[in-house]
């Protein structure tokens, strides 16, 4: 059986551990982080409940794949925040989808590929594909139970 032990002290920077310690290892590791947003949209030649104006609490979720920096992190969580906050907020939450984005329907398919563009656009302006960051995922979900997906290797392919 286990001994668990309360801990005297808590471990201190260039005394119980070195900066060459911090990085664990030198491999690709993917982050995510998971935003929600209210939007109403509604399809266009659909034959369905959905060409009627409605709305969805959507959830996004994002992970961006990268090397562990000198201190064994990758992409900041905040980071991310802040690609979602400056890219997308605005023309996502609280908005209807129909004249904010693209003319397209405001599917999940078409508006999936269009946060991907958005995102990856920013990861190039910024540095950070150059740097080895590449988006690796999207789920972008209408309701718990519907999403949709895109994967790197899909976008590539096209």
């Amino acid at each position: 059986m286990a001994e668990f032990k309360i801990p005297q002290g808590t471990q201190q920077f260039m005394q119980d551990i070195q900066p060459e310690e911090l990085r664990y290892h030198k491999k690709r590791v993917a982050i995510t982080k998971v935003f929600t947003f209210d939007a109403a949209h509604h399809m266009h030649n659909y034959a369905g409940k959905c060409i009627s104006l409605h709305g969805h609490t959507y959830r996004l979720e994002i992970t961006i794949s990268g090397y562990p920096n000198e201190i064994g992190m990758s992409i900041d969580f905040g980071q991310i925040k802040k690609i979602y906050t400056e890219v997308l907020e605005d023309k996502l939450d609280h908005r209807y989808l129909n004249e904010t984005l693209p003319k397209m329907n405001t599917s999940v398919e078409n508006v999936i590929v269009w946060i991907w563009e958005q995102i990856d656009a920013w990861l190039i302006d910024n540095g950070l594909k150059a740097e080895g960051f590449r988006i690796e995922e999207l789920k972008l979900a209408e309701t718990p139970n519907s999403w949709g997906t895109m994967k790197r290797e899909w976008m590539e392919e096209a």
